[in-house]
């Protein structure tokens, strides 16, 4: 369904790029992207927005905001990554999968542990102070907009 040549149509685009149009519409409001004209009532879009596309799902899939995307684009709209945002973001990842490998690892201890009751386990009586001490947080989306992937 190609309009032409040069230009593809929201209805392709989010074929091509698996992300659906409402979320293609709130990029663009969001100023992530930018259409190029309109063919009837359908946006139209330069192709290089499909790698445009692929790179905020990579900033997505490393946990960064819509916020800190838009961050990585000049307003040419040419990748502009800054680099210390990226070794901070790994920093950030390595702290979590500590934090979750330490999670796990009680998790299974108290799952095989043969003391009678957990609560006379040390390791999950270790558990339940550091979560009343706040050491261990809820994991849940910030700010998620209904009806809008993540």
């Amino acid at each position: 369904m190609t309009t032409t040549t040069t230009h593809l149509d929201i209805a392709e685009v989010a074929q091509r790029s698996g992300v659906p149009a409402s979320t293609l519409r709130f990029y663009e409001e969001k100023g992530l992207i930018a259409s190029t004209g309109r063919r009837g009532l359908r946006r139209l879009f330069d192709p290089g927005v499909l790698e445009r596309l692929a790179l905020i799902a990579v900033g997505r899939a490393a946990g960064f905001s819509l916020d800190e995307i838009a961050l990585m684009f000049a307003p040419e709209g040419k990748p502009r990554i800054d680099r210390q945002m990226l070794a901070s973001k790994a920093d950030e990842l390595d702290r979590t999968i500590r934090k979750l490998g330490a999670m796990r690892d009680g998790l299974r201890h108290a799952a095989a542990c043969p003391a009678p009751s957990h609560m006379e386990c040390p390791t999950f009586r270790r558990i339940l102070k550091a979560a009343a001490s706040g050491a261990i947080k809820a994991q849940g989306k910030k700010g998620k907009r209904p009806g809008v992937p993540s």
